[in-house]
């Protein structure tokens, strides 16, 4: 599915998402990745869908969420996979825009040493930027980037787009137990991040089942440490480690909004019940899922969460 939800964000509120980028093409293999480890690491951008493809797939979504009531508070590029791999990502953007709704796009910032992605990116109203760390070797082992890539060519190219983007600018450090969690390398971050001067910045855990089993969130003690660390340096760090809620839209489609939504958002036990009662169906429609084996069931931090089991198919223009 190219456009799901809205699901609730954290930090957007009512996220409608949109998924430019087939499971699981990235540049990255982070080993906390809700969706897994990557099947095809890549760092050439190429096309996936046609712009107008995804211009109707999202105008189609939001027809249907506006007739039910629901609100829309950004439309996010969020895949599966690293969203600024689309080579047609800034042509995207400029269709979506007449449709009246903020522009987001989460991305792992691994490309944006490239003046084609800052040129695109300054399109969107909100940026996410991925910077779990500022050494090359924590960078390596959390992150476990394209062998082709350079990190100090990375945060280099963060400082430009910084430079020149007039919309909100935040980033995102994902913190790993007994990994990137240490006092030396959140001062490196927030020595980082003090040149960059984003809006905000989050500070996340791995609140969703991780691609590595080994995979852990820092202790309380540890999260308000990096959040004391990181807040003597810049005032705008807030916590992104609090559960979204249960606030996911129906649609008209029962089957088809949870594969769309649990494609990229794994959603928990109760959030699907509640989903459930919302279209008047009974749990069956689960059980079916799984029996034919397009949703997963999957247990993390004591929470059972349902996702859309990938498929191997990497390109949707191999259909062409």
């Amino acid at each position: 599915m190219i456009a799901y939800g809205p699901v609730p964000s954290r930090r957007l509120g009512r996220s409608l998402g949109i998924n430019n980028i087939p499971p699981k093409i990235c540049s990255y293999s982070c080993v906390y990745c809700q969706l897994g480890r990557t099947k095809k690491m890549q760092v050439d951008r190429t096309a996936y869908y046609e712009p107008q493809k995804i211009l109707k797939a999202v105008r189609d979504k939001v027809q249907k969420v506006r007739q039910r009531g629901e609100s829309i508070d950004y439309l996010t590029f969020v895949s599966d996979g690293e969203p600024t791999l689309d080579i047609n990502l800034g042509h995207a953007i400029e269709l979506l825009k007449p449709l009246g709704i903020k522009i987001a796009v989460i991305t792992n910032a691994s490309l944006i040493w490239r003046e084609d992605v800052r040129e695109e990116l300054l399109r969107a109203d909100w940026v996410s930027l991925k910077m779990d760390s500022v050494t090359a070797k924590l960078w390596r082992r959390v992150n476990r980037p394209h062998e082709t890539l350079n990190l100090q060519a990375i945060l280099n190219g963060a400082l430009e787009f910084a430079k020149r983007y007039r919309g909100e600018l935040t980033t995102e450090t994902m913190l790993v137990g007994g990994v990137n969690d240490t006092d030396a390398s959140i001062r490196d971050v927030a020595d980082f991040l003090a040149r960059l001067k984003p809006a905000t910045i989050f500070l996340a855990i791995p609140t969703k089942p991780p691609a590595e089993r080994w995979v852990q969130s820092p202790g309380e003690k540890g999260i308000n440490r990096a959040f004391q660390i990181l807040s003597k340096r810049m005032d705008s760090v807030e916590y992104l480690i609090g559960y979204e809620g249960n606030a996911f839209a129906f649609t008209g489609n029962v089957e088809e909004d949870l594969l769309s939504i649990t494609a990229v958002h794994p959603m928990r036990r109760e959030a699907v019940s509640d989903f459930l009662m919302q279209a008047e169906v009974d749990w069956m429609v689960i059980e079916n899922l799984i029996a034919e084996g397009q949703l997963i069931e999957t247990k993390f931090e004591g929470h059972t969460f349902y996702m859309r089991k990938l498929h191997e198919k990497l390109n949707p223009l191999d259909d062409a």
